[in-house]
């Protein structure tokens, strides 16, 4: 498969919303799901097609075959930094009072943003209990969320939202109907100060006989898609441009190693100031963790769940390990819906793993799982992977952030 990096600009606010079981108001997202943007592109495509479209056709193969394309979530995104957008972890703390990166590298006026899972990991190895405190002003932490980049220093991304209010219409006098108002929580199409337009990144894995038309198509159709809801209305304008498909470069094998060399660091810096640990870090076994970049649909024995098992793992994977191992998982739910356009009905409810979920695995037989993870970036795991749900990243750079070298 190839990679098609996409770079949507709003042109005017989006109605990017999702609806919570029991409540009566649609919030809107933080960033552009791959499901919409797969809808967006399908619907211009049949808008364009000049024939019905048939079984073992393009269109059929994009977005209805064994195989079809990936959509990934689209998150905001700073269009000077040159890197990809990442979910922060779980398990990142940042000052209760004073959160967030600071705006200098290394700058130690303020109190950053850093990691806990290699800290916990070897706390509860050595018996003792971890609780950070701020790593400046020894103040409290709390868990710290959102989107970021990294270009010399560490970018924090996030996309703000307003109400629009409007009347409702008489369909039989077509002019405004009496005491009806409701309201839509939209995107901003800019930044605060209205001159800075709102960027979101996001990618489409797909086959290599196709990427190309595919860039192509959404090249020539740049202002053409409307993303989510109230486009009748003005909403959803957007101008998206595809980049040329690019090869996909395996980097599972230096992100591993880089994680096991400062896992193995930190575990023996413990030992100089606690003496011997309740257990030893065994030599011969390998930890990966898996972070997820967008929100999961986990089931086990038809059950919703929030944890990875090495059992799921194993069959996402098609890998038979008896030595793999689940560690620590830091995870949290909340409930996703959607609107269907070609069906014209709502989506089921479904129970979502969130974003920036962390899951601390460990195995003997290192080289059965390279290849296999090296997919799972890629494919995702859960259902609904080719919408944007279970993407994820293996060891994620941020946990080598330790407390003392806050970002």
């Amino acid at each position: 498969m190839k990679r098609i990096n996409l770079k949507i600009k709003a042109l005017s606010p989006l109605a990017i919303g999702r609806q919570k079981p029991g409540g009566s108001v649609s919030e809107a997202d933080s960033y552009i799901p791959g499901s919409v943007i797969r809808g967006a592109i399908a619907a211009q495509i049949l808008r364009s097609a000049n024939t019905s479209i048939s079984d073992g056709d393009d269109f059929h193969t994009l977005f209805l075959g064994e195989n079809p394309a990936i959509f990934q979530n689209a998150y905001p995104a700073n269009f000077k930094v040159k890197s990809d957008v990442r979910v922060v972890p779980a398990t990142a703390l940042s000052s209760k009072n004073k959160p967030g990166f600071r705006p200098k590298s290394n700058d130690p006026k303020h109190n950053g943003v850093f990691d806990t899972l290699i800290d916990r990991f070897c706390a509860e190895g050595y018996g003792h209990l971890y609780d950070p405190n701020c790593p400046v002003d020894g103040g409290r932490v709390d868990t710290f969320t959102g989107f970021y980049q990294i270009q010399n220093k560490y970018y924090s991304n996030s996309a703000n939202t307003r109400l629009l209010t409007r009347v409702g219409i008489n369909r039989r006098r077509v002019t405004s109907e009496e005491r009806v108002l409701y309201s839509i929580e939209v995107l901003n199409e800019s930044q605060d100060n209205r001159e800075k337009p709102i960027i979101y990144t996001g990618s489409i894995f797909v086959s290599d006989e196709l990427a190309e038309s595919l860039q192509t198509f959404i090249d020539s159709h740049q202002e053409d898609l409307r993303l989510g809801g109230a486009t009748s209305r003005g909403l959803g304008r957007v101008k998206i441009t595809a980049q040329p498909p690019l090869e996909i470069k395996p980097r599972v094998t230096n992100q591993i190693k880089l994680f096991n060399d400062k896992l193995r660091d930190r575990w023996h810096e413990w030992n100089n100031i606690f003496g011997n640990s309740t257990q030893d870090l065994p030599k011969n076994r390998t930890y990966f963790t898996l972070d997820l970049q967008a929100d999961a649909i986990l089931t086990e024995n038809w059950r919703y769940t929030t944890v990875i098992s090495e059992e799921m793992l194993q069959k996402f994977t098609s890998v038979s390990d008896s030595s793999l191992q689940l560690h620590a998982a830091y995870s949290s739910y909340d409930y996703r819906s959607g609107w269907n356009s070609a069906w014209g009905l709502m989506k089921d409810m479904e129970l979502i793993t969130n974003k920036g979920s962390v899951y601390l695995f460990s195995t003997a037989e290192e080289n059965l799982w390279i290849k296999a993870l090296e997919d799972l970036e890629i494919k995702g795991l859960g259902d609904r992977t080719y919408e944007g749900f279970g993407q994820l990243q293996v060891c994620n750079e941020f946990h080598l952030v330790l407390r003392e070298n806050a970002v």
